[in-house]
């Protein structure tokens, strides 16, 4: 049998445990862009992620031969595991870092319900998955990979098979996020060269550009985890084995700040609940347009398992990006009236999101960090301008990770 084929064997056999995720025509987007944009609806699945296709997949091969399955993981994967553990009623340990969000932690102990047994253990990945490793050494358990397994990437690509019964056709172009590659992998193994592809990752995770560009998989140096569900350092042996022939302008990055943007229009506009890995498929229709234009386009929108206590710093992310909420170092003279004069160099649309001040003793000068909220990005041009013919001497760190992480 083929891939094809066996791809396709997996998805009927999916049918017994859960329905076909929806394929739907979004009308916003469509106009925007002047195409026909589905969204593969994966938030819509029992878990609100894909990950349990290929937790399914993969133990179905093994069961009843194996009763004991590990697995590490802070999020979708876990939860797809404990799902399928309780469904085939087995046992499954879930080991997960002690900094996992416990809302998550939750969602997992939920889905697998007497079936897992949820061990918090380490304060970073690493040690956690080697705590599972050696777990599964000595206990005899079948360890689950997120993605670098064949039967992972198999169960994955039955998104791929239900695209095409949906539609009625292959789609022109398909838009897929990636992190460790599970998905992307087993989508372009079932279409192959009979559409086009983007391969969309956060620029703070590039691993399959990395290894696109190495010709191996190759460790991302330094992570930004913003986006956890694509926020992989190491692309798989496996999963990039399968991508290996793509080109590297198929494969683009996107900010993770600019990411947020479309998290909070889906949900103010559209009422779709997604993390931020689900949305990156939908942010880059923006560097797609001039492709795009008449042709029918799928984005998988792979997940919508949001911590809504991360709201907050998702508004303040699309905030920056969009311009109009800045923050900055201000050197005021430590005199009567200065700030009175500070204040008055505001423009009317101006608003002040925080101010800080302590007074210095002994000093002429004293620091401010102030962060200005507006309503649109070129009136901070005016404000700058004004903030220079008085005098006032500032430093912008509204893009600066380093001083953001202390004092934004």
């Amino acid at each position: 049998m083929t891939f094809k084929d066996d791809a396709q064997a997996a998805t009927t056999e999916m049918r017994s445990v859960f329905p076909a995720t929806p394929l739907l025509r979004n009308d916003l987007l469509s106009a925007r862009y002047d195409a026909d944009i589905w969204l593969k609806r994966e938030d819509l699945s029992p878990v609100r992620s894909y990950k349990l296709r290929g937790a399914f997949n993969a133990m179905r091969k093994v069961i009843p031969g194996q009763s004991v399955f590990v697995c590490a993981s802070a999020g979708n994967h876990a939860q797809g595991v404990a799902f399928m553990c309780r469904h085939f009623g087995v046992r499954g340990v879930i080991f997960m870092p002690v900094t996992t969000p416990q809302q998550k932690v939750q969602k997992t102990r939920m889905f697998g319900g007497d079936a897992v047994e949820v061990k918090l253990i380490g304060d970073y990945f690493d040690n956690t998955l080697a705590s599972a490793q050696a777990f599964c050494a000595q206990e005899g358990a079948h360890f689950l990979s997120p993605f670098d397994d064949e039967d992972v990437i198999e169960g994955q690509a039955s998104v791929a098979v239900e695209i095409e019964q949906q539609l009625g056709r292959v789609p022109d172009r398909i838009v897929l996020p990636v992190g460790g590659g599970g998905l992307s992998s087993g989508v372009y193994s079932y279409f192959g060269g009979a559409t086009q592809y983007t391969f969309v990752e956060p620029s703070g995770a590039k691993s399959l550009a990395a290894a696109v560009e190495a010709g191996q998989p190759t460790e991302v140096k330094k992570v930004n985890t913003f986006v956890d569900g694509a926020a992989v350092a190491t692309i798989g042996v496996r999963t990039f084995d399968r991508l290996r022939g793509i080109a590297r302008s198929d494969v683009i990055d996107l900010s993770e700040d600019r990411i947020c943007t479309t998290i909070l229009e889906m949900l103010n506009v559209e009422g779709i609940v997604l993390e931020p890995a689900g949305a990156l498929s939908i942010e880059a229709l923006g560097d797609l347009r001039d492709n795009i234009r008449g042709k029918t386009v799928v984005c998988v929108a792979s997940g919508g398992n949001f911590d809504f206590e991360r709201l907050p710093e998702v508004k303040e992310r699309a905030l920056r990006y969009s311009g109009v909420k800045k923050y900055f170092i201000l050197r005021l003279p430590q005199r009567p009236g200065a700030l009175k004069d500070f204040l008055s160099l505001l423009g009317p649309e101006d608003d002040i999101a925080r101010f800080e001040y302590l007074k210095k003793s002994a000093r002429n000068f004293g620091s401010v960090l102030i962060g200005i909220e507006t309503s649109a990005p070129e009136n901070f041009t005016g404000f700058f301008a004004r903030l220079d013919a008085g005098g006032f001497a500032y430093t912008d760190i509204t893009n600066n990770e380093t001083v953001a992480q202390f004092v934004i």
